[in-house]
């Protein structure tokens, strides 16, 4: 059976790969740690203050932020609702470690689903799958990674590959999308769905009504690439914000 430091004791988990990989039990419950840490932390507390991932939070809570308001969007996506922010930290940089690599999450997340619901986005059974779900949220970030992504797995393949290709697309995710690139990978996701006309035309110079709409036609026109991808709420996190970093969604 697989295990992981994290699972020794009380399990305590943030995941690194993307929230859509978690069904309703463990994204709810990734959820309710991050707050623990955050009020560990913060309050100086001393129940789970040497649990690894309070550790390796310790220092990054603006980062663990940016995980929270992921979880949050994905979880706004699939119809919870959400009335509980975490407190604001500056410095989001990402710790250095993972107590589980990103190919170890799957490993573990395929074997605690084997008899049990899975999440949005099926879990990849190699790295051609891996990156179709992941394509659109690395566009809005880096087209030469883009690029060059889609022509390593076009010709390689393997488990190594597959390890190498998990780790690299975590951090890529990590970093914020620039406002033209996140516009161009909306548009392009818009283009999945834009001829399903089940309204008034919506305006697509707007970041927060353009992923909102493409939410809203994925659901209804079952645009499946779209619901498996990451995007659908991995860019939802940044078009959803206004230039202070405010919440254009009331949680």
């Amino acid at each position: 059976m697989l295990t992981s430091r994290s699972d020794v004791g009380r399990l305590m988990r943030v995941w690194d790969i993307h929230p859509g990989y978690l069904n309703r039990e463990s994204l709810l419950g990734e959820h309710r740690e991050v707050h623990a840490i955050f009020s560990i932390v913060l309050n100086a507390r001393k129940g789970y203050a040497h649990h690894p991932e309070t550790l390796r939070w310790r220092s990054s809570l603006g980062a663990l932020g940016i995980r929270h308001d992921l979880l949050v969007c994905e979880m706004l996506l699939r119809g919870y609702r959400h009335h509980s922010p975490v407190p604001s930290v500056p410095a989001a940089h990402w710790p250095k470690n993972f107590i589980d690599t990103p190919h170890m999450q799957f490993a573990i997340l395929n074997e605690k689903y084997r008899m049990k619901g899975k999440g949005r986005i099926p879990l990849p059974i190699n790295a051609q799958q891996l990156w179709a779900q992941h394509k659109y949220s690395v566009l809005a970030r880096a087209p030469g990674l883009y690029k060059r992504i889609g022509l390593e797995v076009a010709r390689r393949k393997g488990r190594e590959f597959f390890a190498g290709l998990s780790h690299n697309l975590v951090e890529a995710l990590r970093v914020q999308p620039p406002p033209g690139r996140l516009m161009n990978a909306l548009q392009h996701m818009w283009g999945h769905v834009s001829s399903f006309n089940v309204g008034p035309v919506p305006d697509i110079a707007n970041t927060v009504v353009l992923i909102s709409e493409i939410w809203k036609r994925s659901r209804e026109c079952g645009a499946r690439y779209l619901l498996e991808s990451t995007a659908l709420s991995d860019l939802a996190l940044w078009a959803m914000r206004d230039k202070d970093g405010k919440w254009a969604l009331e949680e």
